[in-house]
């Protein structure tokens, strides 16, 4: 793409440790239509607008508009009829529809993506229209950058990035999950305290106080289990945390965008907890947190094959820059960059230096598996601390509509990743709802028991980020009363389903699997951790197809037994499992189903053999 787009929407983006910096700018700014901007002024025509490219040789364009997705361009929104405006404002509906509550208007923009700008008077009539049409259905806008147009035109023109937030309302908030990740000491706990606390750390951990769970976490300063943070935004963009909110249901109440940050534990003997929180959490995205002055060190490289081996699109942030000279800071970004760029990753590292930068890299990211977003910033400073603020801030959901629809129409089903007991409430669990509604009084079932038995029970009440909800939907995060269940019946791994569904459970199952490590040869009576969705159990290797044994880096499709209970698998899921550094990937091609009396048999068979 021209050059001239490069300045117009790349900004400063650039891979990192490549001097053609354009190249990559002309595809940051590509992406801003091909995000799914939509029909124009009818779905699927074309304006008639002025094509002015004719007077100079590479007119500055973006790809034409597309019919779906939260993207729109407007060439110049000055004046319309009430007719034309009624049509302006259904549109930017189906826009927002599209975004789950969030779309960008490009102004100044032609359907076909040519730049042609505005001058000012025709801008701030355009920016006056569409702020009329967001209070008309009910939302708000901001403005995330201005460029300037001059290739053929001695009048300054301007072309305007708008982006309009309005909360569905059918649900209390945009929610996004982040992951993060990243070896122990590098400044994880301490960037989430700072971001969700507001207050910036005094150098010796002071923020990351309040994330910490347990007594030994306080004392050695290390996170060892699964601990949740939130960050919100308003309408406008506005940060909304713990500084200017005393409670979580106050952070709630005003936000129109919630980001959950899943804190895992960066120390090598807590992996199996890391490994749990990615794949029963189902993130949207994986934030790994590098250290300035240590460079890619302990578990990083682990982390990162994580992220990567379940499909968790992530970005980088490097941490404790103020520690570190420029050259150090430099050292670990083309540290990173090699790690990226090789074939195992294939990704194409984009430094963050701007705000403008920080846009580009957010409509980017979530369009394009292949760019890493990456951040130098400090938890003391605040150096660069806005640009991932403002990064979180404009990131869009990975579903569309359309998706989240699909998932709601089908069945309950909620994992049951967490248990607790509160007083006067009873039992409580938390988890995910991966498909389905789920409403306060409803009967469901859950299971399997270790005999393979689903058991009745009642939801009594629902909460999401620690205020009250009345309905979950597919797609979130929620804490489920059950009042005076019996606690002692539930396990992590668990589900909870309508009783209409009929669930199967499993003790064996096949998978297609690539073995990704392992010292010798892996061969059947080979015994790992498999990891799958919430289910994290031991395994035996009862037969390889086709093969006797495998070695590092073989393919091959394995068949599994659970050694202590049955599970509720789902063909197609992903699997991950381990063994000391043995470790490989896959997913489920086969589950051999079990009634409850087979699994009862098989029961009082291996019982039988262990008293004997």
């Amino acid at each position: 793409m021209d050059s001239r787009v490069s300045e117009l929407f790349g900004g400063c983006c650039r891979p990192v440790g490549s001097g053609n910096g354009g190249a990559l700018r002309g595809r940051a700014g590509s992406g801003c239509g091909s995000a799914g901007g939509g029909g124009g002024t009818s779905k699927g025509r074309k304006k008639n607008g002025r094509h002015r490219g004719s007077k100079a040789n590479n007119p500055p364009y973006l790809p034409p508009e597309a019919e779906d997705g939260n993207i729109e361009y407007k060439l110049k929104l000055v004046n319309p009829s009430q007719y034309r405006f009624e049509h302006l404002v259904t549109q930017m509906k189906w826009r927002l529809q599209e975004g789950r509550g969030e779309a960008v208007y490009q102004i100044g923009v032609e359907d076909n993506g040519l730049l042609v700008g505005l001058s000012e008077e025709e801008m701030r009539a355009s920016l006056k229209t569409l702020r009329r049409m967001a209070e008309k259905v009910g939302a708000d806008i901001t403005v995330l950058r201005e460029r300037e147009v001059d290739y053929d035109s001695d009048i300054p023109r301007k072309i305007t990035e708008v982006l309009v937030r309005k909360v569905p309302d059918n649900q209390q908030f945009l929610d996004l999950r982040v992951a993060v990740l990243g070896n122990v000491d590098s400044g994880k706990s301490t960037l989430l305290g700072v971001l969700t606390q507001g207050e910036l750390d005094n150098g010796r951990g002071r923020a990351r106080l309040n994330l910490f769970r347990h007594l030994h976490e306080i004392q050695s300063g290390r996170t060892s289990s699964i601990s949740f943070e939130i960050l919100g935004f308003n309408s406008k963009g506005e940060v909304v945390n713990y500084s200017d909110s005393r409670t979580a249901e106050e952070i709630c109440e005003s936000s129109s965008k919630m980001i959950t940050f899943i804190d895992l534990a960066g120390h090598h003997k807590y992996l199996k907890t890391t490994i749990f929180g990615l794949t029963s959490y189902c993130p949207d995205f994986a934030m790994l947190v590098v250290s300035a002055n240590t460079g890619i060190a302990g578990t990083t490289r682990e982390h990162l094959g994580l992220a990567m081996a379940l499909k968790v699109p992530f970005f980088i942030v490097i941490s404790k820059v103020d520690l570190c000279s420029k050259a150090t800071v430099e050292r670990t970004v083309k540290q990173l960059e090699r790690i990226l760029k090789q074939p195992g990753c294939n990704k194409l590292p984009l430094l963050v230096t701007s705000d403008d930068d920080a846009v580009t890299a957010a409509q980017q990211f979530a369009q394009s598996p292949n760019i890493t977003p990456i951040f130098t910033l400090s938890s003391v400073s605040g150096e660069n601390l806005d640009l991932l603020k403002v990064f979180l801030n404009i990131l869009p959901p990975l579903t569309n509509s359309k998706e989240q629809e699909e998932l709601m129409q089908q069945l309950t089903e909620f994992q049951v990743d967490e248990i607790y007991t509160v007083p006067e409430v009873g039992t409580v669990v938390g988890g995910t709802l991966s498909s389905g509604i789920c409403r306060e009084g409803e009967n469901l079932v859950v299971g399997p028991t270790d005999d393979g038995k689903f058991l009745q029970l009642k939801v009594c009440s629902i909460q999401r980020n620690r205020s009250a909800c009345r309905v979950l939907r597919a797609g979130q995060a929620a804490t489920l009363a059950l009042g005076h269940f019996d606690r002692s019946l539930l396990r992590k791994g668990m589900v909870m389903v309508s009783p209409e569904m009929n669930p199967t459970i499993c003790s064996v199952f096949e998978a297609e699997i690539v073995l990704l490590f392992h010292a010798t040869t892996f061969r059947k009576g080979f015994q790992v951790t498999a990891h799958v969705g919430n289910v994290r159990q031991t395994a035996v290797v009862e037969k390889i197809h086709g093969k006797d044994k495998l070695r590092t880096g073989e393919k091959a499709v394995v068949r599994f037994r659970f050694i202590k209970h049955p599970e509720y698998l789902k063909i197609g899921a992903k699997l991950l499992f381990r063994e000391g550094v043995t470790k490989g990937i896959g997913h489920v091609t086969y589950i051999q189903a079990i009634t409850t009396e087979e699994n009862g048999l098989e029961q009082g068979l291996s019982s039988e053999l262990v008293s004997f």
